[in-house]
Parts: C-alpha cells; structure tokens; sequence
C-alpha cells in the first residue's frame, strides 16, 4: 500500500488534472477520495494512501515532474477494413505501469495503429508522465508523423495532426520504429481485445 507523503491539495490538483474524478471523505480525518482502474487514494494530512490492484494508476500523477516513461502501442485490424482493436503499455523504472486494449470498430490496419497511437498517448498524458519515448511497430505510422513521409488519406492526416499536438504536450519525446518482437504487450492487448469481441 503505497504511501505518497505530499500536500493533498497540491495532489487533489495534480489527480484531477489527469482526468480523475475527486470524491469528499468518508470520515472526519479524510480529506478527500480518488478512484481509478481498481485503485482508490484517501488523502488525509499530509500524505495521500493510495490501494487497491493498480496502485501505479493513482501514484504516477503524484510524482514531482511526472516522470518519463516508454509508452508502445499497436493497432489491429482483422480484414483491412475489419473488426480493429488498439493496444498500448506505459513502463516505467517500476515495470509495466499500465496498459490496455479496447475494440474500436471496423477500421483499416493503418486507422487502427493511428487511433491506438492517439490513445496511449492520451493513457500516458493521463499519467502525468513529462518526457515519453513512444514504440510502435508500424513504420508507416512513425514516419508519417515524425513528418519524414507524406499523409496521403485526408482521415489519417486529421489523426496525424492529433497525435502531434498529445506529442507537444509532453516536456520531451521520441517516436521510433521497432520490431513487433519488442512491441508484444501492446499487441497482445489489441488482439485480446479483439479476441474479447
């Protein structure tokens, strides 16, 4: 049960400007109450004590600076256009910190590594992580938005234009390529999601 000893307003401030929903206390001696992803926070005078399975959810906004992480996603898509599911993992010096995978519809390969890049990004903004060194296995992707190739499809140019702008937000990152070997939790999250459906 980690244990952040920090102001709980300054914490409260940090929780909710990574999208986590604030409750009041349950008794007299708490301050306040966070939940996300199975984990809950209680802050009380001084520190904030956070529980649950996925502590990390709750704990990395808490860091001073954020932190810097390795964030990899990964889409796919069964038919290209087919049932399309994204995946992504954020590592930390902990280890995996999160990690996720949802169904996104009927989507193209290159639709899907788009919407799962725009989504661990988002994951990892939601973190308060300050610096990110992004992976994804697909060349295509990385280069179009690292602006070395040219966005041809006017959908994936508006998906391109949004993942620089969650890029920008970030105090440093990279994005490189890498083989689909060192990419494996993203993508066993996508084709479990799409195993889910």
């Amino acid at each position: 049960m980690p244990v952040v000893e920090c102001d709980p307003a300054d914490a409260r401030e940090r929780l909710s400007e990574a999208g986590v929903q604030i409750t009041e206390g349950n008794t007299d001696h708490e301050l306040w109450r966070a939940q996300r992803d199975g984990a809950t926070a209680v802050a009380y005078e001084g520190k904030v004590v956070v529980q649950g399975s996925d502590p990390e959810s709750l704990t990395l906004p808490l860091r001073d600076g954020g932190g810097r992480g390795h964030v990899y996603f990964d889409g796919a898509s069964r038919g290209n256009p087919g049932p399309a599911a994204v995946g992504w993992a954020i590592v930390t010096s902990d280890g995996i910190v999160a990690d996720g995978g949802e169904r996104i519809g009927r989507a193209t390969n290159n639709r899907a590594e788009y919407a799962a890049l725009i989504r661990a990004l988002e994951a990892a903004a939601d973190y308060g992580l300050s610096a990110v060194d992004v992976r994804g296995d697909s060349e295509l992707i990385v280069r179009q938005v690292r602006g070395e190739w040219q966005v041809n499809d006017p959908e994936l140019r508006e998906r391109r234009v949004r993942a620089r702008e969650l890029l920008d937000q970030f105090d440093r990152w990279s994005l490189e390529h890498v083989p689909r070997e060192l990419n494996e939790r993203a993508d066993e999250r996508a084709n479990e999601a799409l195993d889910d459906g």
